[in-house]
């Protein structure tokens, strides 16, 4: 492993500037919901299906209690006072909540209101507890198949049909993978709703449904049992429909799932304050649910320069681990995102990249850490594009990344093709089982290249997250100050589903998420 580089006393400065400059970020996101949070609760009490027109009933329910200015109480006191009204199912609590003029519902006697919300929180503990029973089935099966050695190597699918997704999923676990990606379809992240059912249509991707997950993860539980190893499932829990996601992936047996706190900000234009309030429940979730999340540092040097915007991924991973941790995660679960990106035509980028790789590492010794392969410089020479991402290979093993998403030789071209998983997949194995060890075979000089870069980037980082601390994390978004890209924080989409909690706010999923920290 790497030398000191940086000394521990820098990296718990960086550490405390990092919370300090989540802190007034918390404080706005205990005071708000939004409405897709309140449509998780639902979900989560099981409300489930569409109405005639085709809309998720979740949608239907929350979009009439936020019209009438009523989520700020929360959909759970809203449920329950549906169950007061006699309903029977969760269906039923959604048509006796349309069909009330619910302006009209006055509060209950105090007695009433105490019965229904401990009614509630018992219908609640009950979900919670079904959910932790579906957890316990894929740590089992995981338990007894073990998984593949690290860096897990890890592939997509995206053909937009989930059953063509499904027979690529099981070829590339033939052939070595690790964990399958099944890509969203291109703009699904700007959907205020989830899709419902099994989807067979997608442009560059796959819609990311309750019932695609279920198809996805069973797929692979028989493939895993057939080949005497546990296959990885993750999908994408990002965009307007976070904690939706996060949940329907918890409950179907997810391992993985990209979700960052501010990707949806930057390169999907979601608005700021919403997204900070989404990504924490979201978060809460796949703590109790046991999920890794995978973090998006590495789309910053895709639209910034690799080589001079370095220091912006080490910021931002501190950032995404002290909101990680305010929401429950453990470091294990932290598979924070960087990448193989600098210009490959600039000199001596082998050393550059370990210097990278070596010091994320550094600063993250416990997490399994989330690599990516080379993109933004990729060419359609195949073979050239192959070698590269043969270096990115190298830098994996060598500085023990815990996940490893492969290159393919054709990434400039089309979607990848069984062909090129294939070739990705057998020369990472090869890499993997060749190079195993290098780290603790070479020591790496503290007056070399290596090490200098190291100390010239987190330097650069700390500098970043000290004018993050002294004007706000705020400021520094609406300064371009990651990635280059400039966002404001009434700018973007779904503001307008923002809600400011009543005094009397409710969410029993929220009180026993927090109670598990």
């Amino acid at each position: 492993m790497p030398g000191p580089f940086i000394t521990d006393e820098q990296i718990l400065r960086a550490r405390a500037l990092a919370q300090q400059i989540t802190a007034p970020l918390f404080a706005h996101i205990e005071q708000h919901t939004t409405i897709s949070v309140e449509r998780t609760v639902l979900r989560w009490f099981g409300i489930d299906g569409v109405g005639s027109m085709g809309a998720p009933l979740v949608n239907l329910m929350a979009d009439r209690l936020h019209e009438k200015g009523l989520l700020r109480q929360g959909a759970a006191y809203w449920y329950g006072r549906a169950l007061r009204m006699g309903a029977q199912s969760p269906l039923d609590a959604v048509e006796r909540l349309a069909a009330a003029p619910l302006e009209a519902l006055g509060p209950l006697p105090a007695a009433e209101e105490a019965a229904l919300r401990d009614e509630v929180r018992g219908e609640a503990r009950a979900a919670v507890a079904e959910l932790e029973s579906r957890v316990a089935r894929r740590r089992a099966l995981r338990d007894e198949l073990g998984s593949g050695k690290t860096p897990h190597k890890y592939v997509i699918v995206a053909t937009g049909n989930i059953f063509d997704d499904v027979d690529q999923a099981r070829a590339a676990a033939q052939a070595g993978a690790d964990v399958i990606a099944v890509i969203r379809s291109t703009a699904q992240s700007l959907l205020d709703y989830v899709p419902h059912g099994a989807t067979t249509e997608g442009y560059g991707g796959t819609y990311a449904t309750q019932e695609n997950f279920r198809i996805m993860r069973e797929a692979l539980d028989e493939e895993s049992k057939r080949l005497k190893r546990y296959v990885q499932l993750t999908n994408y829990s990002s965009g307007l429909c976070m904690a939706e996601i996060a949940f329907c992936a918890a409950w179907e047996r997810l391992d993985m799932l990209l979700n960052d706190a501010m990707y949806g900000i930057l390169f999907r234009d979601i608005n700021m304050r919403r997204t900070f309030i989404d990504q924490y429940f979201s978060r809460r979730i796949c703590a109790l649910a046991g999920i890794v999340i995978n973090t998006g540092e590495d789309n910053y040097i895709t639209t910034a320069d690799a080589y001079d915007a370095a220091h912006t991924v080490i910021a931002s991973q501190f950032i995404n681990e002290r909101f990680a941790h305010a929401a429950g995660l453990k470091d294990w679960q932290l598979g924070l995102g960087h990448s193989y990106e600098i210009d490959p035509h600039r000199p001596e980028t082998l050393l550059l990249e370990l210097s990278q790789a070596m010091l994320v590492r550094r600063c993250f010794p416990d997490a399994p850490l989330k690599y990516m392969p080379p993109t933004k410089h990729k060419e359609t020479d195949i073979f050239f594009s192959h070698a590269y991402d043969v270096m990115a290979d190298l830098v994996a093993v060598w500085t023990r990344q815990g996940i490893q998403l492969l290159g393919m030789m054709t990434e400039a071209m089309h979607t990848p093709l069984l062909a090129d998983r294939y070739v990705a997949l057998k020369s990472a194995d090869y890499l993997h089982r060749a190079a195993r060890g290098i780290d603790e075979e070479f020591v790496v000089r503290e007056d070399g290249k290596i090490a200098n870069r190291a100390r010239f980037v987190f330097d650069r980082a700390l500098a970043l997250l000290e004018e993050c601390a002294s004007e706000g994390m705020v400021a520094a978004i609406g300064k371009g100050r990651f990635g280059d890209v400039k966002r404001a924080e009434t700018g973007g989409k779904g503001l307008d589903g923002v809600i400011a909690k009543a005094p009397d706010y409710f969410n029993p999923f929220l009180e026993i998420l927090e109670a598990k920290r």
